[in-house]
C-alpha cells in the first residue's frame, strides 16, 4: 500500500467516527443516517485539519446535514450532463472538448456535489466502459481538449492513470488533457514523485484544481501545487 492510500484510510468515513471526533452532542448519528445513506461521506486527515470549529466554512462543505434531504425544487442531473452523453462516461456539450468520467470515487465528498448521482459508489462509473469512450473521441476529430473527471481521477493508481493518458495521447487530434481534481486540498500526499515523473511523458497535461476557501491553501497543499508545477503541470 502506498503512503497516500494509507493516509486515506486514516480519515473519517462513517458517522460513528465523525461523532468520536467532534462529539456525540454535535453529531446525531441516528438523525444523520438518512443523509449518509443518500450520499457517501469521507473526510481525509487534511480536510479534518482544515476544520477549525463546528459550522465553519470547511465543516459546511463536508459534514452531512438533515437539511440536504429537504429538496423543495431540484434536479438529479442539474447540469444535464446525461443529456449530452452519447456513450457511457462521456459528456460532449461543446464541439472542441469532451468530459471523460474516469473515476467514481473521491478522497473527500463535497455535500454540494452536482454529480452525486454517479459519485461515491465504485460501480456508478463502470471502468470497463473506457473503450467506448476512447472510440468516441477517436471518431470525433473536432475534440481537441479532454477533461478527465469523476469522482476524482487522482484516486486512480498511477498505472491506471498512465493507461488513460497513453490512450488519449495516441489520438492525434487530442491536443490538451486536463485532470479535474480536488486532491491538492483533500490529499496532497497523492502528488507523489512517481506520479510527477509519469505525467511528464504526456504533456501538455493541466490540472484544474478546486479551492473554495483560504483555509484549504495549507502548506501541504501549496507544496503539492509546487510539485505539479515542477513536473510541468500548470
Amino acid at each position: 500500500m502506498s503512503e497516500w492510500q494509507q493516509v486515506l484510510r486514516e480519515g473519517v468515513d462513517n458517522l460513528e467516527k465523525l461523532a468520536e471526533r467532534f462529539g456525540h452532542d454535535v453529531i446525531d448519528v441516528e438523525a444523520l443516517k438518512p443523509a449518509f445513506d443518500n450520499f457517501q461521506m469521507r473526510l481525509t486527515p487534511a480536510v479534518l485539519e482544515q476544520i477549525k470549529e463546528v459550522g465553519d466554512p470547511m465543516w459546511q462543505q463536508y459534514v452531512p446535514t438533515v437539511e440536504e434531504l429537504d429538496i423543495q425544487d431540484g434536479m438529479i442531473d442539474s447540469l444535464d450532463e446525461d443529456g449530452d452523453s452519447p456513450v457511457p462516461n462521456i459528456t460532449h456539450r461543446y464541439p472542441d472538448r469532451a468530459l471523460f468520467l474516469v473515476s467514481p470515487v473521491c478522497a473527500s465528498y463535497c455535500r454540494f456535489c452536482t454529480r452525486r448521482r454517479k459519485v461515491g459508489d465504485p460501480e456508478k462509473i463502470p471502468l470497463n466502459q473506457y473503450e467506448s469512450a476512447f472510440e468516441y473521441i477517436r471518431s470525433h476529430p473536432e475534440i481537441r481538449d479532454v477533461i478527465m473527471s469523476g469522482g476524482d481521477p487522482m484516486m486512480l493508481s498511477d498505472r491506471r492513470l498512465e493507461y488513460l493518458l497513453q490512450n488519449l495521447r495516441a489520438i492525434p487530434h487530442v491536443e490538451i488533457i486536463r485532470i479535474g481534481s480536488r486532491i491538492t486540498s483533500h490529499l496532497p500526499e497523492r502528488i507523489t514523485p512517481e506520479f510527477c515523473e509519469m505525467v511528464k511523458k504526456y504533456h501538455p497535461v493541466y490540472m484544474n484544481t478546486h479551492f473554495n476557501h483560504p483555509s484549504e491553501l495549507t502548506p501541504a497543499a501549496v507544496a503539492a501545487l509546487g510539485r505539479l508545477a515542477d513536473a510541468g503541470v500548470p
